[in-house]
């Protein structure tokens, strides 16, 4: 927690003072009048809460949430050895003892989300007692609520048990709490996601990148579909549904992000901002989904760059011929979703690769663009809702819903169990945006799916991007668990751990 400490110091950016007289408080000091108290000062603090997103975006989130599943692995680059972080995380052979772990995404991540709730606290701590127009405090409020919870619902699902801060971080003993439990952390997540809704505007009245109403709704149905809670989580997506806020786009490609165009469009929900350029803005998570090693003119092929520069290492969230085979014979999202690059230098068979397609774009830049990165999108509004229909045996409804879905796709009707039919629904229409383990997770399939997963990996290397007479690692599939241990650094620093 030294990391969440040093940055609400960093945070308090804004001087201020009173119009009767000047009050100096020490410089080093975390005292609460040193902070914000205008519109202006509030909307810079709430843009700064949502600056960590774009770090979990960038890196670990992918490599957790959808490296650790069937739907992508890592390309071994023989000549470079082991990238124990993200290869381990692929193999789940991740080192843990005690309930702790060194990795280093588990850290990056742990630490990405306390920055978002860090940040979150100071502006919900003291923008009540600040005076300025009430529409956009509760507008500010809102997204600080929805950040607040978005953050915990992701630690609650990667970790299960984490400490719980609800108000600033003054001092090293407000930062060593003890852990909370789930049902504590989700008791909180559902309070801060309800207050969220009414304080936010709709959509078609929100600045483009900031959350709204119809995020926070689906953020609170997204909970009470792990909780199981079915009934509430129908009711909230309808009331996405029937706000006219939003709509499938009518090509599947269209659904995502340009490089600077395409943002924030009628069927995005939520997705998380970035800037191609020099502002610190950019993203690079493109890059980090290359097999490796690629040269310069096979990187410039691909993304139109002028200043392309080889990339070494290893490759990461490699499509697996598992979801590749998941689609369904003439469903349009594979060819939106997966594309086929020949890299000359690669290890593995004739260096021809599956890469993610969904976010390839043209920029000007080397590993510097502007697409964002989808959180909620209105076709997983549709899926949910159909999910949460059929649990409660309205499979008429719930077909309508997932026949939306499919449509779009070029699809016709499903077969077979309708539970089923929208579980693989959700795997290849979300494909590569982070859903695949916490779904894995959330039915309980997590431990059967990796295991078996893992076999397939462990007697066919080869089929999974090993070069040929190359095994899986030896420790390959050996700790396959539910949820991630804590980052063993932050256990230095909090004895509860």
């Amino acid at each position: 927690m030294k990391k969440i400490i040093i940055l609400l110091g960093l945070i308090g950016f804004i001087a201020t003072s009173c119009e009767d007289e000047l009050t100096i408080f020490p410089e080093d000091s975390l005292s609460v009048p040193t902070f914000f108290q205008t519109e202006e000062d509030f909307t810079q603090a709430i843009n700064g809460t949502y600056a960590p997103l774009r770090n979990l975006y960038d890196q670990e989130k992918p490599f957790m949430a959808e490296m650790s599943s069937d739907n992508t692995y890592f390309a071994r680059n023989t000549a470079f050895g082991a990238t124990e972080n993200n290869q381990d995380i692929a193999d789940h052979s991740m080192i843990t003892e005690g309930g702790i772990t060194p990795n280093g995404n588990v850290q990056e991540l742990y630490r990405d989300l306390y920055r978002v709730i860090s940040r979150a606290n100071q502006v919900l701590f003291t923008i009540d007692e600040a005076e300025f127009d009430e529409t956009a405090k509760a507008n500010i409020k809102g997204q600080a609520l929805f950040l607040r919870a978005f953050a915990y619902f992701d630690l609650v699902q990667f970790f299960g048990s984490v400490p719980m801060h609800l108000e600033p971080v003054l001092d090293r003993e407000g930062a060593a709490l003890p852990l909370s439990s789930s049902d504590v952390l989700y008791t909180q997540i559902v309070s801060d996601a309800q207050a969220a809704i009414p304080l936010l505007p709709l959509k078609s009245e929100q600045e483009p990148g900031r959350v709204t109403s119809g995020a926070a709704q689906t953020l609170l149905a997204n909970v009470h579909i792990v909780l199981q809670e079915w009934a509430a989580a129908e009711t909230l997506l309808k009331a996405v549904v029937n706000s006219g806020e939003y709509m499938l786009m009518p090509n599947y490609e269209d659904a995502f992000s340009g490089n600077s165009s395409n943002k924030n469009n009628m069927e995005s929900v939520f997705e998380v901002q970035y800037q191609e350029g020099a502002d610190g803005l950019q993203g690079s998570f493109m890059y980090q989904f290359l097999p490796r090693p690629i040269e310069a003119d096979e990187v410039a092929l691909l993304f139109g760059t002028a200043d392309a520069q080889p990339i070494n290492g290893q490759g990461n969230n490699i499509p697996t011929p598992d979801i590749i085979a998941a689609y369904e014979d003439g469903d349009l999202r594979e060819d939106g979703s997966i594309m086929y690059i020949e890299t000359r230098e690669s290890f593995w068979n004739d260096g021809i690769y599956p890469i993610i397609k969904k976010y390839v774009e043209p920029h000007a830049q080397h590993n510097n663009h502007g697409m964002n990165f989808p959180v909620y999108r209105y076709a997983e509004v549709l899926l949910f809702l159909a999910e949460a229909l059929e649990a409660q045996g309205k499979d008429g409804e719930a077909i309508t819903f997932l026949n939306q879905v499919r449509t779009r796709a070029g699809l016709g009707g499903h077969t077979g169990d309708l539970g089923d039919a929208i579980f693989r629904e959700r795997r290849v229409e979300l494909a590569f945006e982070n859903k695949r383990w916490f779904d894995l997770l959330r039915t309980g399939q997590a431990i059967s799916v990796m295991t078996e997963f893992g076999n397939r990996v462990i007697a066919n290397p080869n089929d999974y991007y090993l070069p040929e007479g190359v095994p899986a690692a030896g420790n390959a599939f050996t700790n396959i668990r539910e949820l991630y241990a804590l980052p063993s650094s932050e256990s230095e620093l909090n004895p509860n751990f």
